[in-house]
């Protein structure tokens, strides 16, 4: 059988900036949404992290779903699932029908590789599933009153542009007032390597 197994190279650089911030945030316990999973590398390295969490990987990419899988086989954890089916733009995940309490949503390097839907989507899934104090995680780069934050940012964003016109690097400016106007409250930006941020919400 062929290996669908995919790689991400940033993985290895960011997990552990990334996981230092998701101890400081993320109960030891709970249920954690992972929403655009890609590859499967940052799920089976947190979820190893988090033994006494339930860690819910997922994509809309079926062949990235495949990868998530063929990563849990090589690095099996008793607290990580079969990768969910979820496209973040759409108005209902299938995790929803699931009779579990999602206590954070973990979401790294999506909104600027997607359409400015999946981010609305992500802001509208996390208000509608959180509860009353859950967090929503974010990892990546971002605009910051209107200019980007290095230049290395800036030509990224405009190979992301080249690539589809609906990707980009997003104002953070505007991510908040999305998250706002689905119940979310900004906690906490965090400077990251490489010019990117974390950005941490929590369900008003």
């Amino acid at each position: 059988m062929m290996d669908a197994k995919r790689y991400a190279p940033a993985t290895q650089r960011n997990r552990e900036p990334i996981l230092e911030v998701l101890q400081k945030y993320l109960s030891p316990q709970g249920n954690i949404l992972e929403i655009a999973s890609g590859t499967g590398e940052h799920a089976v390295f947190f979820a190893s992290r988090f033994p006494d969490c339930q860690w819910y990987p997922s994509d809309r990419d079926a062949e990235l779903r495949a990868s998530i899988i063929d990563w849990s086989k090589e690095c099996p954890a008793d607290n990580l699932h079969s990768p969910l089916e979820i496209d973040a733009s759409t108005d209902n995940w299938s995790i929803e029908t699931a009779d579990i309490t999602i206590n954070a949503i973990v979401n790294i390097n999506m909104i600027h590789i997607s359409p400015y839907s999946a981010c609305e989507g992500l802001m509208a899934g996390a208000g509608r599933i959180l509860p009353t104090d859950g967090i929503l995680y974010l990892y990546g780069p971002y605009k910051r009153e209107g200019k980007h934050t290095s230049s290395s940012n800036e030509a990224f964003d405009k190979s992301l542009r080249d690539q589809n016109s609906q990707w980009g690097v997003r104002q953070l400016e505007d991510v908040i007032a999305v998250a706002e106007a689905n119940n979310l409250a900004l906690k906490q930006v965090i400077a990251m390597p490489a010019n990117n941020l974390s950005v941490v919400f929590s369900k008003k």
